[in-house]
């Protein structure tokens, strides 16, 4: 079970033509408690910020039901989903909206990558598509591959 946290990350990024700027990205992490997933933005982000300090400036718990990875894509799109499910002790029908994150290059592609997902799993609709202004996600399994791997 992946319990997602989105973290803001201040720090100094040099723009196209070399000039340095500050940026407040977002990114998730999948993490037990927001200690925990401050712990592991900082530990994550040490190697991408050169020569400066960062500061995470928001730590916020995100509902997602699913992520959909696609690792020719570069972009985060939040689709927000209904579905119907069978209440057993009550036999009657509800309706369940959920939040699935897809990667993808464009909305087209993100798309798809949601229909291969879900093309027999069961029927929903699509209520909405957002693309997000996420810039990575840390998956925790990420980190327990990496410590699994041997050293040479």
């Amino acid at each position: 079970m992946y319990n997602w946290f989105e973290c803001k990350v201040k720090f100094e990024k040099l723009d196209n033509e070399g000039v340095p700027q500050k940026v407040n990205e977002p990114y998730l992490v999948d993490a037990i408690s927001f200690t925990e997933a401050e712990t592991r933005i900082c530990k994550e982000m040490q190697p991408y910020i050169h020569g400066g300090e960062f500061q995470v400036t928001n730590i916020r718990r995100i509902n997602i039901a699913e992520m959909i990875y696609d690792d020719a894509g570069d972009r985060w799109y939040r689709f927000r989903i209904v579905s119907m499910v069978v209440d057993e002790e009550k036999g009657v029908e509800k309706k369940v909206a959920s939040n699935v994150f897809v990667q993808a290059d464009d909305i087209f592609n993100a798309i798809k990558n949601l229909q291969a997902e879900y093309k027999s799993a069961y029927d929903y609709t699509v209520t909405s598509v957002t693309e997000t202004a996420i810039m990575d996600v840390f998956p925790y399994a990420a980190e327990i591959k990496k410590e699994e791997q041997p050293t040479a």
